[in-house]
C-alpha cells in the first residue's frame, strides 16, 4: 500500500458522495445529519486535495463535471465498503443498550407499533428507538433502516426475513356517509359511492377490480398517499377507502362496507440485514416484534 499517495480525508470523500447521489448540498446535508455550510467546506476541501472541479452550479442545481463523474464511479465502491464495514461492526455488537432504527407503514407505525415498543422500553429501558414512518421501502443494505416491517418479501439475498402474519383488509365508510348514501348490500351498490384513493389510482382502481370491486377514476373523489391521512378522510364522511382491518377497529368510527366482500388478506415480514442478525441488540429487538407484533396486527 503506497499510503503517500492518499492525500485525501475520507470525511471529505463521503461529503462529495452523498451530495452527488442526494443532488444537492441541502439533501445532502440532511440525510447526513451535518450542516450545509460543514458539507460545503468539504466537498471544497476534496477538490483543493484532488486539483479538480467536482461540480458546476447550474441554476439552483449543482451538476458533475466530466472529472466528479469518473470519481463518482471509484467513490460508489468506496462507500459501499465502508457500509459493509459498518455492518459487520454493528453485528458484532453484544451491548443491549444503544439505538434501533425502524422503518414500517405509516399505518402500522400510527396503529401497531406503538404498543410494541412501549412493552419493549419496559423490559429494555437502555434500547432507544427511532421510527421511520414510510410506505416507501428504505434501503436496509445502506443502513436507513436497522429492521424494516414491510407487506412485500424481499428479494436481496443479504436480508434476513420472516413472515409474521397475513393481515386482512376490506372496504370501510363512515356511518355518516352511509346515511346518506344507503348500505350497499353487494359491490355492484357501489356504484355513485365516493372512494378515497391513495398516490397511484390506476393501481386502486385495477387491484380492486381484479378483488370484484369495479370502480372508475371518476369514483375516486379524494386521496392521500398517508394512510393515516386516508382513514381520517375515511371517518370525515368523505368516501369510502380500503385500510386493514385491525387499524380500522383500532381508530373507531367506521363501518364495514358490502361486509359480504373479502376481506383481502396482504402479508406482513420483518425483515433485517443478514449482518446485524449476529448484533445482540438488533437480534433481540428482532425477536420481541415477531413475538408481538402478532397480536396487534
Amino acid at each position: 500500500m503506497n499510503w503517500a499517495a492518499i492525500s485525501f480525508d475520507w470525511n471529505h470523500i463521503r461529503a462529495f458522495l452523498a451530495t452527488a447521489e442526494e443532488g444537492s448540498l441541502s439533501a445532502a446535508a440532511r440525510a447526513l445529519r451535518a450542516s450545509q455550510p460543514t458539507l460545503g467546506r468539504q466537498v471544497s476541501a476534496l477538490e483543493e486535495e484532488l486539483g479538480v472541479t467536482l461540480f458546476e452550479r447550474v441554476g439552483r442545481s449543482l451538476e458533475l463535471t466530466p472529472s466528479g463523474v469518473e470519481l463518482l464511479e471509484h467513490v460508489r465502491e468506496m462507500g459501499a465498503a465502508a457500509n459493509r464495514i459498518s455492518l459487520a461492526a454493528s453485528g458484532q455488537s453484544q451491548a443491549v443498550d444503544g439505538h434501533v432504527r425502524i422503518t414500517a407503514s405509516d399505518i402500522l407505525s400510527m396503529y401497531h407499533l406503538p404498543p410494541v415498543l412501549a412493552a419493549l422500553q419496559a423490559e429494555q429501558p437502555g434500547i432507544t428507538v427511532e421510527v421511520v414512518a414510510a410506505n416507501a421501502i428504505r434501503d436496509l443494505q445502506r443502513r436507513e433502516a436497522d429492521i424494516a416491517i414491510r407487506h412485500a418479501r424481499p428479494t436481496q439475498p443479504e436480508l434476513i426475513a420472516k413472515r409474521l402474519t397475513d393481515a386482512t383488509g376490506s372496504l370501510y365508510a363512515a356511518p355518516s356517509l352511509l346515511d346518506r348514501t344507503g348500505r350497499p348490500e353487494t359491490v355492484d351498490d357501489l356504484q355513485g359511492i365516493p372512494f378515497i384513493g391513495f398516490d397511484d389510482h390506476d393501481r386502486l382502481i385495477s387491484e380492486l377490480g381484479m378483488a370484484g370491486v369495479p370502480i372508475r377514476m371518476a369514483d375516486i373523489r379524494a386521496a392521500s398517499e398517508n394512510g393515516p391521512t386516508v382513514m381520517a378522510m375515511a371517518q370525515a364522511g368523505m368516501g369510502i377507502a380500503i385500510m386493514a382491518d385491525s387499524a380500522a377497529r383500532i381508530a373507531g368510527g367506521l363501518e364495514r362496507v358490502v361486509p359480504s366482500w373479502g376481506p383481502i388478506s396482504f402479508p406482513v415480514w420483518l425483515c433485517v440485514h443478514r449482518e446485524l442478525n449476529t448484533s445482540r441488540r438488533i437480534r433481540l429487538v428482532f425477536d420481541f416484534l415477531a413475538e408481538r407484533m402478532n397480536e396487534t396486527v
